[in-house]
């Protein structure tokens, strides 16, 4: 078997791929007035051995937008194209070109191995899931050994290799995992964290080429089987192994995709981690699903380089792609000192926004930023979901850009705005219920509950959390939202809500005017309240620290008096340095919980 560290792939010939039978014929080439499309969407290869990127059209595989009942029969049928993946580095080359036919090769080669290597139909095996092609073999090639993948994250942050190696650990236990495999640079993380637990195999993948590949057959794991694990990010609790089942997945993706509008033009690039939801379901398997080719940036190079990911879309002439707020912040900020001249973004119909609370001032920046480099405001896309329901349970109207919605806080007496998350997908139902659990009316707040056929079974040989989770067949999804006609508003996390004195205040309202000094950027500061001889006392910690005495006072002080201002209330004021900063979930989001840990435990005392 070649390896999948050093694919070196040429260019599809058009032929359907070896064991999968031709292809389907002329039906589904591309007309000839979009050939010079297609042609620009295909530069020269950037970098490494590789000649070009897969292309976004199939010229010979008619366009399927889902419809399959687990991923195996998705990928069986998307092997007939040339489209796939392709990843890119933080200076923009190409390092690998995989298409869905060579996936669908290695993938059957790599499940031989763990098949011949004896490990048994639904056992699990631990995949640290980095932005590379051997994390997708391995994945996919555990879908048809019929052995079920658990995708964990990459380390965050320097010098935390102990703990790391004891998250490995746990989640090996939690999985009660036969094996982990690892990029090489973490192969010594995986060999580790797997000793003295249920893993016979550890290594990188090479350890896992090894094995020797023997003739047996396939067994794929099925529509009424367990798709894979999911760890959940912890922001506001533990992490759980959320029981992702492939019938639940495909009518997620199914939903998704029709929400999205995808088309057989549409191709994405995303700097998503592939262990979080949105980068593994989003923009790996639910376009895989659609035949569409995808460009993948890596999230440490989108760190290094933001700006990559807006060359890349311009360059590729990518159609679709997805980011919290904090991304578009983030690039925003970036073209200030690097400008925009070699970017254009007219080819963008889709900028998806979701992953945490929606902050509109960001995206309004954004479009201010690059409305010369050609984005259209309407191709934002606001989505609500969660990996309880396999990521997406509700999205805004393709192309109608962001809706605003204000309302009266009664506790303050101000009115608030909100981004409308758009309709829930078909044949989900949402109850938005007050603290008896009885219905709200519209436009009141309450606490969100879903039921339908994305919804997961359960946490993973969990009872007690998934008892907890889920009543009567409804999810509890611990968020606090409203109705907007027949579209969803998110307003927050309800473990996240302060009361102080009978007032609700959200945790983001103070946050965000906290960042809105000049001093700090969106993502500094971190709000939540603690019990002080019977009251609740506000606490800021904020991830600025300067050098000198007076700089910190001044500082405190200005965040005290923009607080008062926001919300009418005194607070505590904690700086802390920018390293190793306020503790995030693995997903990026701000973990308000951890953070509050952090404080009570003294970790913040100066």
């Amino acid at each position: 078997m070649t390896s999948i560290r050093k694919l070196l792939l040429a260019s599809p010939s058009g032929a359907g791929a070896p064991g999968i039978g031709p292809g389907l014929g002329p039906a589904g080439a591309m007309p000839l007035d979009q050939l010079d499309r297609y042609a620009r969407a295909l530069p020269p290869g950037a970098g490494g051995d590789v000649a070009e990127p897969t292309p976004t059209w199939n010229m010979i595989l008619p366009f399927r937008r889902g419809g399959f009942n687990s991923l195996c029969e998705a990928l069986d049928y998307a092997a007939r194209g040339e489209t796939g993946l392709n990843f890119f580095d933080a200076r923009g080359r190409l390092l690998s070109s995989l298409p869905y036919r060579e996936l669908h090769r290695q993938a059957h080669s790599f499940a031989r191995r763990l098949i011949g290597a004896g490990i048994a139909r639904g056992e699990r095996l631990v995949l640290i899931a980095d932005t590379w092609p051997g994390f997708c073999v391995a994945f996919f090639g555990a879908q048809y050994a019929g052995i079920v993948p658990v995708p964990v994250s990459v380390p965050v942050g320097l010098g935390a290799k102990a703990n790391y190696i004891e998250q490995l650990r746990g989640q090996i236990a939690a999985a009660g995992a036969v094996g982990i495999m690892a990029p090489d640079e973490l192969a010594d993380f995986a060999t580790s964290a797997a000793a003295g637990t249920t893993a016979r195999f550890a290594g990188s993948m090479a350890t896992f080429e090894e094995l020797p590949e023997t003739p047996a057959d396939l067994r794929p794991l099925t529509s009424q089987e367990r798709c894979y694990i999911q760890f959940s990010s912890g922001s506001t609790r533990a992490p759980q192994g959320i029981d992702i089942r492939q019938d639940r997945l495909m009518a997620n993706i199914d939903g998704s995709l029709a929400a999205q509008g995808l088309a057989e033009d549409d191709a994405g690039v995303s700097w998503l981690p592939l262990y979080h939801d949105m980068g593994l379901i989003g923009f790996v398997l639910a376009p895989m699903c659609a035949q569409r080719s995808v460009d993948l940036l890596a999230p440490r190079d989108f760190a290094r380089r933001p700006m990559q990911w807006l060359q890349l879309i311009s360059r590729r002439r990518a159609s679709i792609t997805y980011s919290p707020s904090f991304g578009y912040e983030l690039v925003a900020r970036r073209a200030q000192s690097k400008g925009t001249e070699d970017i254009d973004l007219s080819c963008l119909r889709l900028a998806g926004i979701g992953a945490d609370m929606i902050q509109l001032p960001v995206l309004q920046r954004f479009t201010e930023t690059f409305r010369a480099s050609g984005f259209d405001e309407r191709a934002f896309m606001a989505s609500y979901g969660m990996a309880e329901v396999c990521v997406g349970l509700s999205f805004s109207a393709c192309f109608s850009g962001l809706k605003v919605d204000s309302v009266d806080d009664p506790a303050s007496g101000k009115r608030r705005d909100f981004v409308v998350c758009g309709r829930v997908l078909p044949g989900h139902q949402v109850e938005i219920r007050d603290p008896e659990g009885d219905a709200v009316a519209s436009r009141e707040v309450g606490r969100l509950f879903v039921r339908g056929p994305s919804v997961m079974p359960g946490y993973f040989r969990n009872p007690e959390a998934s008892a907890s989770a889920l009543k009567d067949g409804w999810l509890d999804t611990g968020d606090l939202g409203y109705w907007c006609g027949d579209e969803l508003v998110i307003t927050g996390r309800a473990k996240d809500l302060i009361i102080v004195n009978g007032r609700n205040i959200w945790p983001q309202d103070i946050e965000w005017a906290a960042e809105a000094l000049p001093q700090l950027r969106r993502g500094d500061a971190c709000a939540f309240s603690i019990d002080t001889n019977g009251m609740e006392t506000i606490v800021v910690v904020t991830q600025s620290f300067p050098n000198d005495p007076a700089g910190r006072e001044s500082l405190e002080g200005s965040i005290r008096q923009t607080v008062k201002e926001a919300v009418g209330v005194d607070s505590q004021v904690i700086l802390i340095p920018r390293q190793p900063g306020l503790p995030r979930t693995s997903s990026g989001k701000l973990s308000r919980s951890r953070t509050k840990s952090n404080f009570t435990a003294g970790d913040y005392s100066t």
